[in-house]
């Protein structure tokens, strides 16, 4: 079984000695905009390609407002703050997630809760959600306040695990009822939709992630996704370290930071963005062919759930137990194929060990179970 998925992908990437989990493609636009940014000497967050970013951004994904910062992390701390969350408040969220997910919390001196996970979705659980609020919640002054801690709950944090999107309508159904600011981590679903509505556009605000290892990417990078024109002023005012706009004068009306997206980089995004209905078509293509393959020996590959049209970022399969997800991940990498195991579980860290759980056996059996396979577009 491991020599042969190892045999396989290396068809699928010929002529490589090792083949990475996953690697950006540039067959664009990319230099001829980098060399034009250069040129132009706006190499820093004033610059053309950032507002041409941007309105083409909000326009892939349908929303009125998007906000390019440095990284998806700074975009995710930057909404929580815009979600009101601050020092001693409480953020929903999945054990199952990249850890910046929960450093974007800390920042703002809150502390994450975390919920289960759906085995369909990889992504946080709306029964497990509804059961933690029914049983340690209530409402008091149009506030949803933790009756074990009695701190209040601000915002809630789901993550589209993978690209594959959570069932965020029933989510947002549930933080409305509970006075809770929905903030989406789209940071690896850009092209997925659940329900034909683009992943990052329920909630109040989204955001999304250029990584390098993103299916679009500028090294670094991230947005921040509104259709409130509030929220998106803020945002940018508060990503270019809250200066008062003026022709000479440097002026701070409050603490801002140092978030927005330099022109360069936003350069390459631009190219990026151009060719994403064609990185989207190959991981598709990417997926049946894993699919097929996976099926014939008897592994499960993981595919979009219901209702869902997902981007397949990083394409996944689950093994049988811990001791063969071991196994699979010693000998695939050993032969040179890279392979990498789900992320630990957030409550599991130290820093966040202390954090009030609620049930989270499907967070546990995933963790022990599902490896990333290569994703790189063909």
């Amino acid at each position: 079984m491991y020599s042969s998925t190892v045999d396989f992908i290396k068809q699928l990437y010929p002529n490589k000695d090792f083949i990475p989990l996953h690697e950006p493609k540039f067959a664009g636009n990319e230099k001829k905009y980098l060399n034009d940014c250069i040129d132009s000497t706006f190499v820093s967050s004033v610059g053309k390609y950032v507002d041409i970013f941007e309105k083409q951004f909000a326009k892939k994904v349908g929303t009125k407002y998007a906000i390019a910062t440095i990284n998806g992390t700074s975009a995710l701390h930057i909404t929580l703050l815009l979600a009101d969350v601050k020092k001693d408040d409480e953020v929903i969220t999945q054990p199952l997630t990249f850890v910046a997910t929960c450093n974007a919390i800390s920042y703002c001196g809150a502390k994450p809760i975390f919920i289960d996970v759906d085995l369909d979705t990889m992504g946080l659980s709306p029964k497990s959600l509804k059961e933690f609020l029914k049983e340690n919640c209530e409402i008091i002054d149009n506030k949803c306040i933790n009756k074990t801690t009695g701190k209040i709950i601000k915002a809630c944090v789901p993550m589209h695990t993978f690209g594959h999107p959570c069932k965020i309508d029933k989510i947002q159904k549930i933080c409305k009822k509970w006075k809770i600011t929905l903030a989406e981590d789209s940071a690896e679903s850009l092209g997925s939709f659940y329900k034909n509505k683009h992943t990052g556009t329920f909630g109040k605000l989204g955001v999304f992630s250029f990584n390098g290892n993103k299916i679009i990417t500028s090294g670094g990078g991230g947005v921040i996704v509104t259709n409130n024109k509030k929220l998106a002023a803020e945002a940018k005012h508060l990503t270019t370290t809250s200066k008062i706009p003026h022709q000479w004068n440097y002026s701070h009306d409050k603490i801002g930071y140092n978030y927005r997206m330099p022109n360069l980089n936003a350069s390459l995004l631009v190219a990026q963005l151009e060719q994403l209905d064609n990185f989207l078509k190959s991981k598709k293509e990417l997926a049946k062919r894993y699919d097929k393959f996976f099926k014939n020996n008897n592994i499960k590959f993981i595919k979009q759930p219901k209702n869902s049209n997902s981007n397949y970022w990083l394409q996944s399969i689950m093994l049988k137990n811990k001791q063969q997800r071991d196994i699979f991940l010693k000998y695939t990498n050993k032969n040179g194929v890279m392979t990498r195991p789900i992320w630990s579980l957030m409550n599991q860290l130290d820093m966040f060990k202390d954090c009030q759980c609620g049930e989270l056996k499907n967070s546990k059996y995933l963790e022990q179970r599902v490896v990333n396979i290569p994703s790189s577009m063909t």
